[in-house]
Formats: structure tokens, C-alpha cells, sequence
């Protein structure tokens, strides 16, 4: 997991003038952003290519922690019975969504809201900063609540604020799924299954890079939380910007 301290951009002491008094609200999550999300962004196919770019054969869970039941439900994987249903979009959801290839466009919504649409099965996740899913309804993307996490402040002079950190992350947890498959050969996660990622950026050789580290918990099909990470490169444009139907194949 990235090493990271949760800091209110900026903390309490930055918010302070003199005598203690506060000098204002914070900045909202939009302008307090340590790293830009924003842009195109493709997917980099590095590694887990033969499941990553071709749906797998079914039953084929190799260096998955899945449990006996969820050995059994992905044993039982029917795309035609998928496809009867309606539900080709089982392998789109939030849980698996990053992992496929393809590119993500990512962009500011208000203020307060970030979204990431994937050109993969036509999907769009919604990220909320401080909102509630007390009333959401269960679906392929959930219901996910987003805050910055920063590598840590700077030391102040005396009697000055504590400098900004210069570099963080995005922590998203997504509840609310709709059962769906994390591989798309059919091995499950079911609707209380949770979803943490963190996002963050790192530039090597002049180009920009976003790297998603997922840790998947769900009891009923894992034996163990599932944890891998993935990265995309930045594109200055929407070259190659494809959207697709899912396919449950």
C-alpha cells in the first residue's frame, strides 16, 4: 500500500492566523489536488497479458486468491446465460474495470466530484469527495467516495504555516456493486464485496505516468484480499480513444 498520511489541504495550522483565529475554509478537493488525474490516458499491457487481453478459458483462477465458492462459481461461468440476462457488462464493473486494456479519460465534473469514463464496454465511474452512499442503488460501477492522501508537509519557519505537500495520491473506496466478475472469464465478486484503490502519477523521462494499486475484499469469494497494481501513460490527445460495447466473451 502507498505510505501516505491523510492531510486536510490546508491542515488547521495553515488555516490559522494570528491569535488562532481561522482564516478561511479549506480549498476545496478540486483546487487541493496534490497530483493531476486529468487527460487521456492508456493502458500500458506490461504484464498478465494472456488474461489482461483475451478473456481466459473457464475455470482458469491461476494466482487468484479465490476460496472453494468462488472456485465454483467461476467453474459454472456461462457467457450465454450472461448474454439472455442482459448482463454482458459483468466484466466491466469497478472491481475490473482498470485492469482491461484500453484508456480512461479522466476529468473534473465540479469541484467536488471527479470522473473516470473508460472507452472499454462505454463505462463511467463517479468519485465523490465527502458524499454518502446512504441511498445509492447497487450498480456495475458502485458507489465510490474519494480523498487525497499526501506524502507528507513540509517544516514551517517559525511562525509560518506548514509548507503544502508536494505529491500524494487519490484513495477511492467503491461499495454498492452489483455482483460481477474481476476476470472476466467469469470468477465473481459478490454485492458486499469493497474496493479500495489509490491513484497517483510519477514522470519518468519526460512522460507522465498513472499507476491504480486495487485491494479487493470479499469474503464470500476470496480467500484473501486480491491485490495488484496497474499503469497507464498519459496522451496529450483522445488519439485512439475507441468506445466499445461489453461483451460477455
Amino acid at each position: 500500500m502507498l505510505a501516505a498520511t491523510v492531510w486536510l489541504a490546508p491542515g488547521l495550522d495553515a488555516q490559522r492566523g494570528r491569535g488562532g483565529q481561522p482564516a478561511g475554509p479549506p480549498p476545496v478537493p478540486r483546487a487541493a489536488a496534490p497530483v493531476d488525474l486529468t487527460g487521456y490516458w492508456v493502458a500500458l499491457v506490461t504484464d498478465d497479458w494472456r488474461w489482461r487481453m483475451v478473456t481466459p478459458p473457464k475455470g482458469d483462477v491461476l494466482y487468484l486468491p479465490v476460496n472453494a465458492e468462488g472456485r465454483r462459481a467461476a467453474e459454472a461461468w456461462d457467457p450465454a446465460k450472461d448474454e439472455a440476462a442482459g448482463e454482458q457488462c459483468k466484466g466491466y464493473g469497478a472491481p475490473s474495470l482498470m485492469h482491461l486494456p484500453g484508456r480512461l479519460h479522466i476529468t473534473w465534473q465540479n469541484d467536488t466530484t471527479l470522473v473516470v469514463e473508460a472507452d472499454a464496454g462505454t463505462q463511467t465511474r463517479t468519485l465523490h469527495f465527502g458524499g454518502a452512499a446512504a441511498d445509492a442503488q447497487p450498480s456495475w460501477q458502485g458507489y465510490s467516495i474519494a480523498q487525497w492522501e499526501f506524502d507528507g508537509a513540509g517544516a514551517g519557519r517559525r511562525g509560518r504555516p506548514v509548507a503544502p505537500p508536494k505529491h500524494g495520491s487519490l484513495k477511492v473506496v467503491t461499495t454498492k456493486l452489483k455482483p460481477g466478475y474481476f476476470r472476466k472469464n467469469g470468477v465473481p465478486y459478490s454485492a458486499n464485496a469493497v474496493l479500495t484503490e489509490y491513484l497517483t502519477t510519477l514522470t519518468d523521462e519526460g512522460a507522465d505516468y498513472l499507476v491504480v494499486t486495487n485491494f479487493l475484499e470479499d469474503p464470500q469469494y476470496l480467500a484473501q484480499p486480491y491485490v495488484r497494481s496497474v499503469q497507464f501513460k498519459k496522451q496529450a490527445d483522445a488519439k485512439g480513444w475507441n468506445p466499445t460495447a461489453c461483451s460477455s466473451r
